[in-house]
């Protein structure tokens, strides 16, 4: 078994460890899809993978967050720790605004 490009770390938190893959995170079937790069976060606009085969040919691993691998559920609020040192807060219940993805703590290293 191939090690994952991400830890699951409480109820709420993502770490991006593995700078080769982006983390393409889907919470749900309204939410948009997140992308997390080594160098932030941001909301992805391009095509989904179907499934997580296609998503490696695209060097993403394709992370639902609520499959029981990860958190079992639909999050309202998702940290996500990066490789450049970062944690983000990424809040739905402000998607479209500017609140949607803030940095939540910087330099956490």
């Amino acid at each position: 078994m191939t090690e994952k490009p991400y830890l699951v770390s409480g109820r709420n938190t993502l770490i991006h460890k593995i700078r080769k893959f982006d983390l393409l995170v889907i919470n749900g079937d309204d939410a948009p899809p997140i992308v997390v790069t080594f160098r932030g976060i941001k909301e992805y606009e391009g095509k989904v993978p179907e499934n997580k085969r296609e998503a490696k040919m695209m060097d993403m691993e394709l992370v639902d967050v609520t499959t029981s691998d990860v958190f079992g559920d639909e999050k309202t609020l998702i940290f996500i720790q990066t490789l450049n040192g970062k944690e983000y807060k990424i809040d739905y219940s402000k998607v479209g605004t500017s609140m949607f993805i803030r940095v939540h703590q910087d330099s956490i290293f």
